[in-house]
């Protein structure tokens, strides 16, 4: 076990954003819900999931909805607590007991900073491990689905005081979709705690390392910037991705329904890439991306943009006439079995294709 500094925090959420890929949740938000908790004194204490007691029961909160907010009720007053940590209270109180440990339901600057700051505020142990290795979009893209680990009970919650504990569910899509449902008619936005259980059961079901992994990019990260070299290259480099494209946004188009939020990038291509373009169609996350027109990279692969800053981009805030570097980096093996690709491929998607690594 060891304390996280606030160096390697905002090298794990810089990581966990890159990891994002467009989703995942606001690296700014990320940033300050981290930052508040340290100003306060509290604690970031990160284990890997062998050091947690085979009993030591282990939760996992996020916020669930999409990447633009709804409409706002302005009759209601909204509750403080950050949406994670209002769902994780409800359910120890729905089960009479603490947690142990805290696990981040994917890497994403938004949601990684969920449970970090959840973890922290109640003095939990940060799990490093995760059931995805990246931000997905749906609740069924997790180790945890292909592991038949069951998802309920989960809590839900939202800003305005409403909350509930689904006990069951048919399928872990059913979950998805009664989340969702709720997310929708709460500003888009609602806390959620799932695959509440012990160590034991849930060791050989996550990917173990996933936030130091995701620290390894940030550190890259940093470094690059702070020496001026590429960022997209040190990345890829450090983790054995490939830079794609290099272009300015031509069009950066979006709209949400059903609680996520669907949209559209093309990058017009400059100097080696010029006379090209590069476009990307995301859920929440960037799925799949097309060179002049040809099938170039999809998931369980990671579609990665980043600005000449180093910044990684964010979906939808990616602005017009901005330069970007795309690049991708592998998937987690998980993924790519037959199940995983059933579960988080390209088809699952609505695109009739089949997965070929880039990488």
């Amino acid at each position: 076990m060891k304390e996280l500094s606030k160096e390697e925090l905002h090298d794990i959420l810089y990581g966990c954003t890159v990891l994002g890929t467009g989703g995942g949740g606001d690296l700014a938000d990320g940033l300050r819900l981290v930052d508040s908790a340290l100003a306060e004194g509290k604690r970031f204490r990160l284990a890997g999931i062998d050091e947690i007691p085979d009993d030591g029961f282990i939760g996992v909160p996020y916020v669930c909805g999409a990447l633009t907010k709804g409409k706002k009720d302005p009759d209601l007053p909204v509750l403080k607590e950050p949406l994670a940590v209002l769902a994780t209270r409800v359910m120890e109180r729905y089960l009479g007991r603490a947690f142990d440990g805290i696990m981040s339901t994917e890497l994403g600057g938004g949601n990684t900073a969920q449970a970090f700051y959840t973890a922290a505020l109640l003095d939990k142990i940060i799990v490093d491990a995760d059931p995805a290795g990246r931000s997905v979009p749906e609740l069924q893209h997790s180790t945890f689905f292909l592991n038949d680990i069951p998802i309920t009970p989960m809590a839900v919650a939202d800003a305005y005081g409403n909350s509930a504990v689904l006990d069951q569910v048919a399928s872990d899509k059913r979950a998805e979709d009664w989340v969702r449902a709720l997310a929708v008619v709460s500003d888009n936005s609602v806390g959620v705690l799932d695959h509440p259980a012990p160590a034991k059961l849930l060791r050989g079901a996550v990917i173990q390392g996933a936030v130091s992994y995701a620290g390894k990019i940030g550190a890259a990260l940093r470094r690059a910037r702070i020496s001026g070299n590429d960022p997209a290259l040190d990345i890829t480099a450090a983790v054995g991705g490939k830079v794609v494209f290099r272009g300015v946004v031509k069009t950066a188009e979006y709209e949400s329904r059903e609680g996520f939020t669907y949209g559209t990038v093309i990058l017009n291509g400059q100097s080696e890439y010029s006379g090209h373009f590069y476009k990307i169609w995301y859920k929440n996350e960037n799925i799949i991306s097309w060179l002049d027109d040809v099938v170039h990279a999809t998931v369980p692969e990671l579609i990665c943009l980043i600005d000449a800053e180093g910044n990684p981009q964010i979906n939808p805030l990616v602005k017009e006439g901005t330069f970007l570097t795309a690049f991708v980096l592998p998937s987690p093996a998980e993924w790519t079995t037959n199940r995983g690709l059933d579960c988080f491929g390209p088809r699952h998607f609505g695109f009739d294709i089949d997965y070929k690594p880039l990488l």
